[in-house]
């Protein structure tokens, strides 16, 4: 490496600003470049020792976390890490219930209002046309609002976890090359997500699904405006998705799991069409033998039998698991540029 002028100590404030994203709306993770989430990255990685003893980086800063659906990880991780920065949380897990949008509140009002008692706001929605219709019309007059996932085309927050796990087990990301697999890609907000934060580093993206369940036309124009290296492959069976990880030098395989609710008649019907893409320590076994190479596997969570092999658990090819490791140091890192530390 080359001696230049700025070479000094890195100041993680410093770092935190070249995200530019203090004040913004996280929403879609094309609205970043890639020096901006690979110094969002580096933050992160800079936090990572801190997960446990925290730091006080937002002290006296508070977080509302307004949920409309169910969550464990996003919520937690992001209440988790707000405290670790030394900050403060509000918390509504079920509005529609306890909040004054069972008094018919418009969701832009409920923005606006939370927005006076918060810094930032992390939501969920199930509905991302009103979601989305209800930060344009509080434009500039609303805390920023950082996505934790609306209707089924966007989980920011879970793409950039996600592609801050391959950051830190793969290194650069322009030489790795991801399959995004699942027979529902029209429903797959995670993996959509994940799409864009691998397309904005450089990464080869190869989807595998279903013809009649594609990747949703908003995002498919967005990686097409991003000029992302992908391809899309449908309606393979398992032993020919198999070889597709190995012709492609697959280095990952995410899964980005059911969005179907349990109750949803059509869950059966994705549940068998899921045997085509699972994933089992055989099959990675076979690839490692054949090709040398060890291919990671990942999963957004909550996973159900079907999907893959939980034999997998305790193998060197598990990265599901690890990245719930990294989800606090990169929430931390996201609240900390969102709000900003200066």
């Amino acid at each position: 490496m080359a001696l230049t002028a700025d070479f000094k100590a890195r100041d993680i404030r410093e770092v935190l600003d070249a995200t530019h994203m203090k004040g913004k709306n996280i929403t879609f993770l094309d609205d970043f470049s890639r020096d901006e989430i690979l110094n969002l990255y580096r933050a992160a990685e800079m936090l990572e020792p801190f997960m446990r003893t925290g730091t006080d980086l937002l002290k006296g800063k508070v977080l509302y976390t307004l949920f409309f659906q169910p969550s464990t990880r996003t919520r937690c991780s992001h209440e988790n890490a707000m405290h670790r920065l030394g900050g403060s949380v509000i918390t509504e897990a079920d509005p529609t219930h306890n909040s004054s949008v069972a008094k018919n509140e418009s969701l832009a009002d409920s923005l606006r209002v939370t927005s006076e008692y918060a810094d930032v706001i992390v939501m969920r929605h199930p509905n991302d046309v009103e979601a989305l219709g209800a930060l344009k019309e509080i434009e500039g007059h609303c805390a920023p609002v950082i996505s934790g996932g609306y209707g089924h085309v966007t989980h920011p927050t879970q793409g950039l976890l996600d592609s801050y796990t391959c950051w830190r087990a793969f290194g650069d990301l322009s030489k790795t090359t991801v399959a995004i697999a699942t027979p529902d890609l029209s429903r797959a907000r995670s993996g959509q997500s994940f799409a864009l934060a691998l397309a904005a580093m450089g990464a080869k993206i190869v989807y595998t699904g279903t013809s009649e369940l594609r990747t949703p036309e908003i995002v498919r124009q967005k990686l097409q405006k991003m000029g992302a290296n992908f391809e899309e492959h449908f309606d393979l069976t398992m032993k020919q998705n198999e070889e597709l990880y190995m012709d492609k030098g697959v280095d990952l395989i995410y899964l980005p799991g059911c969005s179907v609710k349990k109750d949803d008649p059509n869950r059966a019907d994705f549940e068998k069409k899921m045997a085509n893409y699972y994933v089992s320590l055989d099959m990675l076994r076979n690839i490692k033998a054949k090709t040398g190479k060890t291919v990671g596997v990942h999963h957004s969570l909550p996973r159900n039998p079907g999907e893959f092999d939980f034999g997998i658990d305790n193998t060197e090819h598990q990265l599901y698991f690890r990245a719930i490791g990294f989800s606090v140091a990169l929430r931390m890192a996201l609240l900390s540029a969102v709000v900003g530390v200066n």
